[in-house]
């Protein structure tokens, strides 16, 4: 999709925006310090006003990835 000057997009208003992004990227998803990092970024999602909007995203596009809309690769595998 192409983003247009000017033009909003539902992540414009995500508040992930200003977090590190390796946050929301874990390299797994088991051990407890990896689990520990998928809980933060999971309750940064769980105060987004656009958490729904990242979610539909995520599961059309079929993102393999991170944690997108509060949810892991897995999660949204089952959705």
């Amino acid at each position: 999709m192409q983003h247009v000057e000017n033009e909003e997009h539902w992540s414009d208003h995500a508040i992930c925006r200003g977090e590190d992004p390796d946050l929301f990227f874990p390299i797994g998803y088991s051990a407890p310090i990896l689990r520990e990092q998928e809980s933060k970024a999971k309750a940064i999602c769980g105060n987004c006003p656009v958490q729904a909007d990242c979610l539909a995203w995520a599961l059309r596009v079929g993102e393999p990835d991170g944690i997108w809309g509060g949810t892991t690769p897995e999660e949204r595998r089952h959705l």
